[in-house]
């Protein structure tokens, strides 16, 4: 059946739709995409879509990141790979103790214009249908989060951010200036499962076998924030460390 899509989305001037069809995933060229990217994680546990964001929103969103990076957050802290507090009864060489530094300048949501493309985009439905296609979910919710449901994050020659564990399944980054040195983003596929934190693995990583840390990375991204449950928040120890603040509702 010949799709029924004709209205342009409101994102079109943001994602490359000729060769990333986000808003017409019952096409032909939809089902191709999607089942392109469930072979691309099937096979590395990353899927890469190179040039989805159009080069001139990639600009406009570079040009946002300057315009507010007096508003960043400038973090420069330590913290443990679980973003979570040191476990003192286990040894300092234990992932639950371990701790790695992360320093970055990071633009809150409710930082970020209503119009920015890559915010627009981050916002329509066909975006989220799509993640939550790619990852065989059958719903998926944008982050209830009003600092970190999507940010921009700007990293400076020696900023770094630190090996670690996500505290989502998965995440999304969209990458938008590349470093002029360094930046590999370096991951460690299939590391723990949820029966098993695989300690002895995860510290042999902490201690160099394989990576070390996610250093200097892209000098400006954006990473969007999806969940299973649509009150998903920050904790207020992770919220504190990268945006100086939390979003958790204080008692009058």
């Amino acid at each position: 059946m010949p799709s029924a899509v004709t209205q342009t989305p409101a994102y079109a001037d943001v994602v490359d739709l000729d060769v990333y069809p986000i808003h017409d995933l019952d096409s032909h060229a939809g089902k191709a995409l999607v089942q392109g990217c469930r072979q691309q994680l099937a096979a590395t546990g990353v899927c890469t879509l190179a040039g989805f964001i159009r080069p001139e929103a990639v600009a406009a969103m570079v040009t946002v990141a300057n315009e507010q990076t007096d508003q960043a957050w400038k973090s420069d802290q330590t913290h443990t790979i679980y973003f979570e507090p040191i476990d003192e009864s286990v040894p300092a060489e234990h992932p639950r103790a371990h701790q790695v530094r992360s320093s970055k300048n990071g633009i809150a949501y409710d930082q970020i214009p209503v119009n920015a493309p890559v915010r627009r985009l981050y916002e329509s439905d066909d975006l989220t249908r799509f993640i939550a296609t790619v990852l065989d979910k059958p719903v998926l919710y944008r982050s209830a989060d009003p600092l970190d449901a999507m940010q921009v994050t700007i990293f400076n020659p020696g900023d770094e951010l630190g090996w670690h564990f996500d505290r989502s399944e998965f995440s999304m980054t969209v990458m938008y200036q590349q470093a002029g040195a360094g930046g590999d983003f370096v991951y460690v596929p299939g590391l723990r499962s949820e029966s098993d934190e695989n300690y002895e693995r995860v510290q042999q990583v902490l201690q160099g076998d394989d990576t070390a840390s996610l250093r200097t990375l892209p000098s400006v991204n954006t990473v969007l924030t999806y969940g299973e449950r649509p009150d998903m928040r920050l904790n207020d120890l992770t919220s504190e460390l990268f945006y100086g603040r939390t979003s958790t509702p204080t008692e009058a």
